[in-house]
């Protein structure tokens, strides 16, 4: 099975480094000097790394045959594809691959049905289930164990304890511009 690991960024420096978006736990596996990667668009790859490091809280990749900043430049906004036995799980528990959420029921902590996931978004700072719900509509859930608290496989369902306002607008609690102070008004 294939799985989305990085999406390239822009070029850095002169020398044919990337900077990359990681969408994986576990970049220290998937995108080690060595890796050789499918990528989307399919004309652009594969790719092999030939190096990688940290710089300014970025990783940067650097390609077997990318040797200057225009090659580098060319392969922005290319996704970086491995391939991933289905059986594979991640280590942490808490952790879980996008296809084993995909298509999961989604209830909420009393067993309200909230429809299923259809996709998920990967954000910079978090991750959003994007829950398709029965009348057709969407609603976004923040991926995060306060309001996902159990993810059950075996069960195919995602438990979720949403804030006010999260699934029914309606109860949205409404946060005041200011805060006051005594003698305010």
């Amino acid at each position: 099975m294939q799985l989305v690991v990085a999406r390239i960024g822009r070029a850095h420096g002169i020398k044919g480094e990337v900077t990359v978006e990681v969408r994986t736990d576990e970049p220290e596996l998937r995108l080690a000097p060595g890796a050789v990667l499918a990528t989307e668009p399919s004309s652009v790859g594969p790719l092999a790394i030939t190096a990688g490091r940290v710089h300014s809280g970025r990783l940067l990749l650097r390609f077997e045959g990318v040797a200057d900043r225009t090659a580098a430049e060319a392969l922005r906004n290319t996704l970086l594809i491995a391939e991933v036995d289905p059986e594979e799980v991640p280590e942490d528990p808490e952790e879980f691959y996008d296809h084993q959420l995909m298509d999961l029921d989604v209830v909420t902590r009393d067993g309200t049905e909230v429809g299923r996931i259809s996709e998920i978004s990967h954000l910079p700072y978090q991750d959003l289930l994007v829950v398709q719900r029965p009348d057709g509509s969407e609603v976004l859930i923040p991926f995060v164990s306060e309001i996902v608290p159990e993810i059950d496989l075996e069960e195919q369902r995602a438990v979720i304890d949403p804030p006010p306002g999260l699934l029914d607008d309606s109860q949205a609690e409404i946060a005041t511009g200011r805060a006051t102070t005594d003698g305010d008004s």
